[in-house]
């Protein structure tokens, strides 16, 4: 058996729209989470030559949280389908797939990117189990060109604290293929960044992300929002080097109403934000004035807000959050995490 531990993730600079098979129109770059992973085990036995004879492309099983999945079985078939040039074993075998996450079933965190990591690493693990070798880079770029496969945003939850996925003129390495770890200077103060997930909204969102990707094809906004990425991508590596709050503050509040701006002026345009959401964006606001507390906000595609602040400021931004903020969330709901590395 075969196990791996992949985190969720929180983009900075967002990913929004794509080309060609999973290909980002646009560089991005994340925080790797620490406490929210999805683990996933494989165990396997090769096929009988009667049973892959028998027109089944591939044999697995699928559990989740411990229960049969099978209403996920089209999602990894067709991921299959599309990794299967890459890792060509995978009609020879039987796989009895296990995934559980850490966080709670339907709490509002999007899943898909530390699924498709774990389950795109375990198989690179099979795969040296069954003779192939690799040098330990190559293998972590395969394993992330895999999981982009799977979901775009999951090649950036195989390895690395920040992580980099598209070609980017200022950042050595970095490729449209799969994500690098971050290589440039990060000053201390982002060292165990803290982010806490306030739970706005834990329900299915209305417009898949797949569906606002593709509406960025004709967007009238596309390319001034892909040059800005590319601009604020610039201005992060300032940032990271200078320890520079105020400015990277900036850059990530912008990208979070960018994302939003996108999706409120593609056609069919859409909301996902939520009332609650919009007053926990004022407070935050008021509060950093007040206070001059380094606290930002960014959001993924939903409505649920990601606040950032560094360690150093954990006890005020606890305070903040259970007195002012947490009246806003579902059911009181949100979770303490911080930027590390599980491995």
């Amino acid at each position: 058996m075969t196990t791996f531990k992949a985190p969720s993730n929180i983009a900075l600079v967002k990913y929004w729209g794509k080309k060609g098979e999973q290909l980002p129109a646009n560089p991005s770059i994340s925080f790797t989470l620490t406490h929210c992973y999805t683990e996933t085990s494989i165990d396997y036995e090769r096929r009988s030559e009667s049973s892959i004879a028998s027109g089944d492309s591939f044999s697995f099983n699928f559990s989740f949280e411990g229960q049969p999945k099978p209403s996920f079985h089209p999602k990894i078939n067709t991921f299959f389908e599309r990794i299967l040039p890459y890792l060509p074993f995978l009609k020879d075998y039987h796989f009895n797939i296990a995934s559980h996450n850490s966080f709670p079933h339907s709490s509002g965190i999007a899943s898909s990117a530390s699924a498709m990591a774990a389950l795109s690493v375990c198989l690179m693990k099979i795969a040296k189990e069954l003779g192939e070798t690799y040098t330990e880079e190559v293998f972590w770029q395969k394993a992330s060109f895999l999981a982009r496969l799977g979901s775009g945003s999951a090649c950036r939850s195989v390895k690395g604290s920040i992580v980099v996925w598209g070609e980017h003129p200022a950042i050595t390495g970095s490729s449209d293929e799969y994500g690098i770890t971050y290589p440039l200077p990060v000053h201390e103060v982002f060292q165990n960044y803290q982010d806490t997930i306030l739970l706005i909204d834990r329900g299915q969102k209305q417009v898949s992300s797949t569906v606002g990707h593709n509406l960025m094809h004709g967007h009238p906004f596309a390319e001034a929002r892909f040059a800005q990425a590319n601009e604020h991508i610039n201005q992060l590596v300032s940032s990271f080097a200078s320890g520079d709050l105020d400015h990277f503050m900036e850059v990530v509040e912008s990208e979070a109403l960018t994302l939003h701006a996108m999706m409120q002026t593609s056609i069919p345009y859409f909301i996902l934000m939520r009332p609650n959401t919009l007053e926990v964006i004022q407070r935050i606001w008021q509060y950093r004035k007040d206070t001059k507390v380094p606290l930002c906000f960014t959001l993924d595609a939903g409505a649920n807000v990601h606040l950032l602040y560094p360690k150093t400021s954990i006890t005020e931004a606890k305070w903040f959050i259970e007195e002012e903020l947490a009246q806003f969330c579902e059911g009181r709901l949100y979770i303490h995490d911080e930027v590390g590395q599980l491995i």
